[in-house]
């Protein structure tokens, strides 16, 4: 299916000269003067190699047909991470390539969304937002005001972010697992 470049995003699967690449950052880029183009990093599926392109953003590009399903994270071994698929209860394990930055999120029981072309895993896709508690950070200064400044903190997961200085370990939190920000304080 061909589809104007300008239309890509993050995670789409694109063919090129009969090869399949996953978008990993994909910019649309307006010059002052001259003709405003997309800029496409790829990563190449079959063996990883990644690649940088640029479409004028009218231009036309092959999309690939993948299949988006709803998958239940179970547990990771050397395989790499096995999602369930909640219709069927079939299990498919996800190589540590393709699930990337996101593993340190996934949680026992989390849906997440895996694109696959031909029964092959391609892409994996989080919720936006995850709940998790601050293993540890500083203690809160007196007479700190809850102005725009932030304290570093180290989650549950071992991520590092940067939370308000009001919020103490222990307490759980809203993360973006996109970029790993604080959203704010868990109401549960």
């Amino acid at each position: 299916m061909k589809v104007i470049a300008s239309t890509l995003r993050k995670g789409n699967v694109v063919e090129k000269d009969g090869k399949l690449y996953v978008i990993l950052f994909a910019e649309n880029i307006h010059p002052g003067k001259g003709t405003p183009v997309t800029q496409l990093d790829m990563r190449r599926i079959t063996d990883g190699v990644k690649v940088s392109e640029r479409y004028r953003t009218t231009e036309q590009v092959e999309r690939a047909f993948v299949e988006d399903r709803e998958h239940t994270f179970l547990y990771e071994d050397g395989e790499g991470y096995h999602f369930m698929n909640p219709e069927n209860y079939d299990q498919v394990a996800v190589p540590k390539d393709v699930v990337g930055d996101a593993a340190p999120y996934l949680q026992e029981g989390m849906a997440v969304m895996i694109s696959s072309h031909n029964g092959v895993p391609l892409t994996i896709e989080l919720p936006q937002r995850v709940t998790l508690e601050i293993a540890e950070t500083e203690p809160a200064m007196k007479g700190q005001t809850a102005s725009s400044s932030y304290k570093p903190a180290i989650l549950s997961n071992g991520v590092r972010t940067a939370v308000p200085p009001h919020i103490a370990a222990g307490t759980r939190v809203v993360i973006m697992t996109a970029d790993g920000s604080y959203v704010e304080r868990a109401k549960d």
